[in-house]
């Protein structure tokens, strides 16, 4: 008898029947209020009617057209639809399957369009589990330890992580810039280092946003020295933030962006967008994946806009989120010692009361939410945050009774 591999560790008890909106409903007869939301990606809720009836008359006509055989009208459309959302000037498209395969994608674009060797990411940014994208990732070893060598021509400069620093959000932005143009003077030299990647908000490493003058910062010096900037939208887009990309929360113009999770309503679909003269400059042949573009998930993904335009989501993310944290940080306790982030994406960071990591507690706290219905996951790099990303359908009765549940969570623990 075959069995998953043991490596692989539930974050919760449940094994799910079926799933509607922001519930999920047990084999046990339970049901669960998901803020998980399939790690970001369920968008519109479990199986939203119009999505389900995309992918069920897809299904009857053309499951897989690969595209660089054929075409197929799912991916045109999608690619239109996009156009309307896309930042301005981003008006092409390659598709992909998974985030990672979206970043390996947009690495090897940037590298052959400026022709040089280096990358400069962020600390507690994550990129990915392949070995270029974990290579990128500096959100936890367990992301990219064990199978070394890793690819070289990666190098990581600060992010402004305030709270850890234990300093203003001025003082931590000022290091960081100080820090990363030190890093041009000892590890990668401007005219070797073809981009910046970076997360608006920092996922795996803790759901901690930039601000405006980071950004900025970035785009200023990639100006200046040629270096393309690459924002990984991919946890970040498709409203989950309160606006449709997390980066326009910053005023700062990207030249490609990566997307995946809320693209599709859970069907496995990613990609990279960017100008059509950068993208030409990718060599011939570069681009390509037997299932990238599928017809089925490109079909979910048309239903997917069209759901989130027509129905607000991007604005209902907006408001649910700020109901969302101020919550939290009401019924935040002593060991919680912060609680940050952006629209639909909140997290509580678990410390002792000397100010160090508390793991224990908050894997203590997102059990224990389980236990009581509502399903939450831990990041970070101690695993001592705990995260809520409800769908973007989710109601003001919802985030209450959310709420409700992790004060006693809270009050418990």
């Amino acid at each position: 008898m075959s069995e998953l591999s043991p490596v692989l560790k539930q974050a919760t008890p449940v094994t799910v029947d079926h799933g509607e909106g922001c519930y999920l409903y047990g084999t046990d007869g339970r049901r669960y209020l998901d803020f998980t939301a399939g790690i970001g990606v369920t968008s519109t809720g479990h199986c939203h009617p119009r999505v389900v009836e995309a992918a069920r008359a897809q299904i009857g006509s053309l499951i897989h057209g690969q595209y660089t055989t054929v075409m197929h009208r799912p991916l045109l459309e999608l690619t239109a639809k996009l156009g309307a959302v896309l930042p301005e000037g981003l008006n092409s498209l390659f598709f992909a399957n998974s985030g990672s395969e979206a970043i390996e994608a947009a690495l090897r674009l940037v590298r052959q369009a400026t022709g040089r060797p280096n990358v400069i990411v962020f600390h507690g940014g994550f990129h990915g589990r392949t070995v270029a994208a974990a290579t990128m990732t500096t959100s936890g070893t367990r992301f990219s330890g064990g199978f070394s060598p890793l690819m070289g021509g990666v190098h990581v400069a600060p992010f402004p992580t305030a709270y850890r620093y234990g300093w203003s959000e001025e003082q931590a932005t000022e290091f960081a810039l100080r820090e990363l143009d030190y890093l041009f003077q000892t590890l990668s030299a401007p005219a070797e280092t073809a981009a910046f990647f970076v997360e608006p908000v920092l996922g795996e490493g803790g759901y901690i946003p930039g601000n405006t003058a980071f950004f900025q910062g970035l785009r200023e010096r990639a100006d200046r020295h040629g270096i393309l900037l690459v924002f990984d939208e991919i946890q970040t887009g498709f409203g989950r933030t309160g606006k449709f990309f997390g980066h326009q929360h910053f005023g700062v113009r990207p030249d490609v962006i990566t997307i995946a999770k809320g693209l599709a309503s859970g069907f496995p679909l990613s990609g990279i967008a960017a100008s059509e003269e950068l993208m030409t400059k990718a060599w011939p042949g570069s681009q390509g994946g037997t299932y990238g573009g599928n017809a089925v998930a490109c079909a979910a993904a048309v239903a997917t806009l069209e759901v989130i335009e027509s129905e607000g989501l991007v604005d209902n993310a907006a408001v649910r989120g700020r109901q969302l944290i101020e919550g939290v940080r009401k019924t935040a306790t002593a060991a919680v010692g912060d609680v940050r982030g952006l629209g639909l994406l909140v997290g509580s960071e678990f410390t002792t009361a000397a100010g160090e990591p508390d793991t224990a507690t908050a894997s203590a706290a997102q059990r224990l939410a389980a236990e009581k219905g509502l399903l939450l996951l831990t990041c970070g790099a101690y695993s001592n945050v705990v995260r809520m990303i409800p769908p973007l359908v989710v109601s003001e009765s919802q985030i209450d009774d959310a709420l409700s549940l992790w004060s006693d969570v809270l009050d418990e623990i």
